[in-house]
């Protein structure tokens, strides 16, 4: 179960136990739990707890703290791998998720929220790591955009049961969260079982790093998280509290989502390796300063519920351009910091996740358009910092800024 395997030794091993075919397992069993929870939240919490958005803004904040905390991975890969504490990680998120409708009370929902929230953030974070580590740069865009679609695929499974179950056989809350959370639960342990401990060539710095030179990479994360978190706690809190959506149409329209993604992402993948981080990731901030703003025109001018929905899919086609970010860092990082940053990278993206939900909460009370018009102003931003990046980044190049200054000092 433990024994340790280099990744130059990998041609030793059967190929269903190899890092690829983990990490694509990995991928398929975290969306499971997370978007089974993600997709009855919204009724869940209006319907058994009543909440409105002050009490949602609350909620997500709670969600962020372990990724505003995920810095704390450096502490524990001293002591735990990094693959096991992936599994580990995957377990908890799965036994949360499972016991979430045992908790209807606001004290219980946030409780049952912290706990799973430590389990998916501690797995982002180390599981980005292990991806960076175990691609080569080469393929990595087109193989993350694979995984991608993986995910996509397991979620489109949880989807379309919702979907076509949920009235049919009248399932519960209880139930749904039960099968979802078991399922990642017993994929991430049957991965702790069935595979070897994969060692990378490059042994990682086990200690907080912060590198002036990946400022940029920094700065994007920072925006990354606000936009998010905007999209995540108020798109489909608005599809729910303004145009009514029940449980089955919140997840067809995640179907829809999903089908698309399945279908998009390894192309998105091609595209970022053809035109490159800094194109992939000017197109997508574009476009999302167009979509923010479409969505405060939703409340500004009585838009209805067709765009509403449209704006939903486009949204979420954007976000899947984010694999652009991990290939820069790849492309400028020192190999032995992928892990260390990794987890500084989660805590930058969250400061504004942990910091914005309640005030923005109290807004949505106040002017639900105002919301969305601060995340297009976020996004215009993000496309300011992408204008930085380099056609071809690399260590010594990690902004066209950096150039610019060997050249002045050159002269």
């Amino acid at each position: 179960m433990f024994d340790r395997v280099s990744l130059s030794e990998l041609d030793a091993q059967p190929k269903w136990r190899r890092p690829i075919v983990l990490l694509f397992l990995m991928a398929l069993a975290m969306p499971i739990a997370f978007n089974a929870w993600l997709a009855l939240l919204n009724n869940f919490v209006i319907e058994v707890a009543q909440f409105d958005g002050a009490d949602i803004g609350l909620l997500h904040t709670v969600r962020e703290i372990p990724g505003f905390l995920a810095i704390g991975v450096i502490a524990v890969i001293l002591v735990v791998r990094e693959q096991v504490l992936a599994m580990i990680s995957l377990m908890m998120l799965g036994a949360a998720t499972a016991v979430t409708a045992w908790f209807p009370q606001m004290g219980g929902i946030l409780m049952i929220t912290l706990l799973s929230s430590i389990g998916f953030h501690y797995y982002e974070t180390v599981n980005q790591s292990l991806q960076l580590q175990w691609l080569d740069k080469k393929r990595a865009p087109q193989v993350l955009g694979w995984l991608v679609a993986a995910g996509s695929a397991a979620t489109l499974v949880v989807y379309l049961g919702i979907e076509r179950l949920w009235k049919p056989l009248e399932l519960s809350y209880d139930v749904i969260y039960m099968a979802a959370g078991g399922t990642t639960l017993v994929v991430a342990l049957l991965c702790l079982l069935l595979f070897p401990q994969f060692e990378a060539p490059t042994p990682q710095t086990k200690k907080l790093i912060l590198r002036r030179r990946y400022w940029l990479y920094y700065a994007l994360q920072f925006m990354a998280g606000a936009r998010r978190q905007i999209f995540v706690v108020f798109a489909g809190f608005m599809m729910v509290e303004k145009f009514g959506f029940e449980v089955h149409e919140l997840t067809r329209l995640y179907l829809i989502n999903l089908i698309i993604n399945m279908t998009v992402a390894p192309m998105l993948g091609k595209a970022v390796a053809h035109f490159g981080e800094r194109r992939t990731l000017m197109v997508e901030y574009a476009g999302l300063v167009i979509v923010f703003a479409a969505y405060g025109g939703v409340y500004w001018f009585g838009w209805g519920l067709m765009v509403a929905a449209f704006l939903y899919v486009v949204d979420h086609i954007f976000f899947a351009l984010a694999l652009a970010l991990k290939t820069y860092f790849q492309k400028i990082a020192d190999p032995a910091d992928i892990a260390p940053t990794a987890a500084v990278a989660f805590t930058i993206n969250h400061i504004a996740a942990v910091a914005l939900p309640v005030p923005l909460g109290l807004l949505w009370l106040a002017s639900p358009g105002a919301v969305f018009g601060l995340a297009a102003l976020m996004a215009m931003v993000s496309f300011g910092f992408s204008l930085l990046i380099p056609r071809h980044p690399e260590p010594g190049y990690e902004t066209v800024l950096t150039r610019r200054a060997v050249a002045q000092a050159a002269e």
